[in-house]
């Protein structure tokens, strides 16, 4: 056995390794995405690694994958369940005979999402286990148990990781690596694998015949269990369970939920011996709308009736404070300060010489009232310039865009949306707009990468996942092939070129669309791209603040004059919008 401080989803790779993995897919989302870029760089990687375009083919590959005998892993962040919802579903009726684990990993308190929904939920709607670790180390050995659990039920195990496990550290003890590579084969079963309503029938009920072995199982396996010391007791999950148990009284009984479905039998068991009941848990109140269906008259304190918030991430002193509340806590032994009052904001902003941002000023300039849709990745920075009005899911900025357009909205409406979410789900509402005669003009922010998640490789990079060469896609050739006329590629670190093209756009009904082209600056950086630094001639300036509006980290204003720092990338955007010309190339006069 060997101990290493990991990062969880370090933890959770290494898990992988350690069961025998064949298969992995998945699609970049924080906080998931680790887990496949520390697979897939493994130098005696013997298993098949790949990033898929969206969530729903990650799990359609997998589950295949696990049909064929072989174990899989499907990786996504919460919100990419919901794309994959449909394959999930249906694979709870057909079941697999390899392992498949789907990891989603939740975000309580949204840190980089646009919501706080529960992967749990999705587990108890498909009727299939979930995972949800209270730890590091747990994380590590549930993904063991996981695969196992898989192939001893059938079904497909739910992992359910959140921020909290994903992106801390701890010391985690490891096991072997398995050694070989099992060969998958598909054997035909129309019955378990086609599944129109006669056969579906059948399956749904072999499905919920399968639930009281897997209450019991999981109980056994030892990720549920619980200690009786008083007539009080809470019920915490996950890592809310890690925090519980540092604050936790020794006159308090304390039962851990780390598996789903909870064996109904047994919690009752645990509940009738108390007289009163807390249930601590992140998001929905999962566990506790089981333990209310076993109470019966003991009192259970919980989301329900205002003892424990819905929303937000759980740290111990908000533990400290929920058993403070229900009386389980005589004091919250953590000291709260107020913060300090008139801090300036530090919103985040887009990189220095980012490519959005020559973008989204271009579009300002053109189209000064306009509705601005767009999307999930990067360029949802865009807000601070001005140039975003809606952020609703991964492919929405086109969708949205239409749908406001035969609203009957007077404006010109300009949507954005990143080459890796195009090729994820924007696509088909490209197709929709143009089939439906929508009059909307859409940038593609075409970065060559999916960065915000991590500079993972895309359809779009010329790569794939493990580093191999793969002809890029032609996004100019999708858009034209879904019957747009007016497809035009520009760089938008060229102002004037990106207004021209954005002019020509404006004066044409339909659907029209700009590639703004160019490569991600912290990608630039790495390939060892050097575009010279800028700086300003101090002479020349008059402090009149046009670059400074610009947004850029690297033009700061210092004595009434712009000056540039050394966050520089030299996209040179900053030269073309002076209108004194102060700003030159270092080393040119």
């Amino acid at each position: 056995m060997i101990r290493k401080y990991l990062l969880g989803n370090e933890a959770i790779a290494y898990a992988c390794i350690e069961s025998g993995v064949d298969f992995v897919s998945g699609y970049p989302g924080t906080p998931s995405s680790e887990v496949i870029d520390v697979l897939r760089v493994q130098p005696d990687r013997s298993f098949y690694v790949e990033w898929s375009v969206n969530e729903k083919v990650a799990l359609e590959n997998a589950l295949a994958a696990a049909w064929c005998g072989i174990r899989a892993l499907c990786t996504m962040k919460h919100v990419g369940l919901n794309v994959a919802a449909d394959p999930l579903m249906t694979s709870a009726y057909t079941g697999v005979t390899g392992g498949l684990v789907i990891m989603s990993a939740d975000d309580p308190f949204a840190h980089s999402s646009q919501n706080e929904q529960d992967s749990r939920c999705y587990a108890h709607f498909a009727r299939i286990p979930c995972l949800d670790p209270a730890s590091i180390q747990e994380a590590h050995d549930m993904i063991i148990e996981a695969f196992s659990l898989s192939e001893e039920f059938g079904l497909p195990v739910l992992f359910r990781p959140t921020t909290r496990i994903c992106h801390s550290k701890g010391d985690v003890d490891l096991g072997e690596p398995a050694a070989g590579l099992r060969k998958g084969e598909f054997h035909k079963n129309p019955r378990q694998y086609v599944v129109i309503p006669a056969h579906t029938r059948v399956l749904h009920k072999k499905l919920n015949e399968k639930q009281p072995a897997i209450r019991k199982r999981l109980v056994k396996l030892g990720f549920n269990y619980y200690s009786i010391k008083g007539k009080t007791a809470i019920i915490a999950s996950g890592i809310g369970a890690t925090y519980v148990q540092e604050l936790l009284p020794e006159s308090v009984s304390f039962m851990k939920i780390g598996a789903y479905p909870i064996d109904e039998e047994w919690l009752a068991d645990f509940v009738q011996k108390h007289e009163k009941i807390l249930v601590i848990e992140e998001l929905a109140p999962e566990v506790e709308e089981t333990v209310r269906q076993v109470a019966g008259c003991i009192p259970v304190f919980g989301k329900k009736n205002g003892y424990a918030p819905y929303e937000g991430e759980l740290s111990p002193p908000a533990v400290a404070a929920i058993m403070e509340k229900a009386g389980f806590l005589k004091k919250n032994p953590f000291f709260y300060e107020e913060p300090v009052k008139n801090l300036p904001p530090r919103p985040p902003i887009l990189c220095a010489g980012c490519l959005h941002r020559g973008a989204f000023y271009a579009i300002k300039k053109v189209f000064k009232d306009a509705v601005y849709p767009s999307d999930i990745g990067c360029y949802t920075l865009g807000l601070q310039l001005g140039v975003v009005d809606t952020t609703i899911c991964m492919g929405a900025s086109i969708t949205v865009a239409s749908g406001i357009s035969h609203a009957g909205d007077p404006h010109d409406i300009v949507c954005t949306i990143g080459d890796s979410t195009f090729l994820h789900t924007g696509i088909q509402g490209l197709l929709n707009a143009v089939y439906n005669g929508a009059n909307i003009t859409v940038v593609i922010l075409d970065n060559r990468i999916t960065a915000m998640t991590g500079h993972q490789p895309n359809p779009n990079s010329g790569t794939t996942a493990c580093g191999a060469e793969s002809p890029p896609v032609s996004l100019e050739s999708i858009c034209r092939a879904c019957g747009v006329s007016f497809v035009e590629s520009v760089n938008p670190y060229d102002i004037t070129g990106m207004v021209v093209v954005l002019s020509e756009a404006k004066k044409r009904r339909g659907v029209k669309v700009i590639i703004a082209k160019q490569m991600c600056v912290i990608s630039a950086r790495r390939s060892g791209i050097k575009r010279g630094s800028y700086l300003v001639n101090q002479n020349i300036c008059t402090g009149c603040g046009t670059c400074v509006r610009f947004g850029c980290p690297a033009i700061e204003f210092a004595d009434e004059k712009a000056r540039i720092n050394d966050l520089c990338s030299g996209c040179a955007v900053c030269v073309q919008l002076c209108p004194f010309g102060a700003i030159v190339r270092e080393g040119k006069k």
